[in-house]
């Protein structure tokens, strides 16, 4: 599959928004938020901890995301047709 070809299936799905080369979500919590991005041309999927005045967001460790939201994004992927394991590559 193309990269513009898995942004744009990302982006057909609900919650996530193309830009660009990749395609971006955001996932409330108990109490956290987080948005998700992949990014076609490395074929990766980066978490940032989004802080409470939502316009500042860090980037975090995979291990310190939640696994249900780790789980909702390889679904995701592959409802995109994208291999899940890209959830679990580092860059």
């Amino acid at each position: 599959m193309a990269e513009d070809d898995r942004v744009d299936a990302l982006d057909a799905l609900d919650g996530w928004h193309a830009e660009g080369y990749a395609a971006r979500a955001h996932y409330e919590g108990t109490g956290d938020r987080y948005s998700i991005e992949f990014y076609a041309p490395s074929a990766c999927v980066l978490y940032w901890k989004v802080k409470g005045d939502g316009e500042t967001a860090v980037p975090v460790a995979r291990d310190t995301v939640p696994d249900p939201l780790r789980a909702r994004i390889r679904e995701d992927l592959v409802e995109a047709g994208i291999d899940p394991d890209v959830e679990g590559r580092a860059l």
